[in-house]
């Protein structure tokens, strides 16, 4: 009987009975087993060929504008200006008008340049040099505005653009130019010469070619 009993209990390890409880464990979770334990979680690439993501490039640069430039190339780009330009860009604003030296010596500079151009000065009973108020009265006032306006350009030969100092000022060979060069002239004797030369063109050369004509005509017969 005990002979009977010991063949049929199951003897751990061997390989007609069951597996152990511990066989069991070994054989669920992979180990003791000929295959290899599969990875829990997928573990980050450190490969060399993977790089780290870049951070976004940044913008270009934007182009400087004029009023973002330091202070010290305003004052150097406003000591280089004439007077009508400098009292331009003093009226801009409050930063340049502080800034930008309009006094007597740039007045007197500007007065001389015109006088060595052969340009119209103003008057000297009329002309104050104490203020920009004061000296913008009168004869100056139009002056700034011929040549703002092109006016002054080309207005004898050699002269050029006084705007852009150009050799050709193409504002100036504008028709409304021209018109109103003739209308601000400073004298009429000028502007008498300028009527007899528009009636030469517009009523004599007429008048000679149809003579001419009448001549032939008469010839023909």
């Amino acid at each position: 009987m005990t002979l009977l009993l010991r063949r049929r209990r199951p003897v751990p390890g061997s390989p007609s009975g069951s597996p152990g409880p511990e066989s069991k464990s070994k054989s669920e979770s992979g180990f003791g087993s000929g295959s290899d334990p599969k990875p829990l979680s997928s573990a980050p690439d450190y490969s060399p060929s993977s790089s780290p993501p870049q951070p976004p490039a940044p913008p270009p640069p934007a182009h400087p504008k004029f009023t973002t430039l330091p202070p010290e190339i305003h004052l150097l780009i406003s000591s280089n200006l004439i007077y009508p330009d400098a009292l331009s860009l003093k009226h801009t604003s409050r930063y340049f008008y502080r800034i930008v030296d309009t006094g007597v010596k740039l007045k007197v500079e500007w007065l001389m340049e015109r006088r060595k151009l052969h340009l119209e000065c103003p008057n000297n009973q009329r002309c104050d040099l104490g203020s920009d108020l004061k000296f913008c009265r009168g004869s100056v006032k139009l002056l700034m505005q011929r040549r703002r306006e092109h006016v002054e350009c080309e207005s004898r030969p050699g002269l050029g653009c006084l705007i852009y100092g150009t050799r050709e000022c193409e504002h100036a060979r504008r028709l409304g130019t021209r018109l109103k060069r003739w209308i601000r002239m400073p004298t009429w004797g000028a502007r008498a010469k300028v009527v007899a030369a528009l009636l030469v063109v517009l009523v004599v050369i007429p008048a000679l070619m149809g003579w001419a004509w009448m001549l032939g005509m008469m010839l023909s017969v």
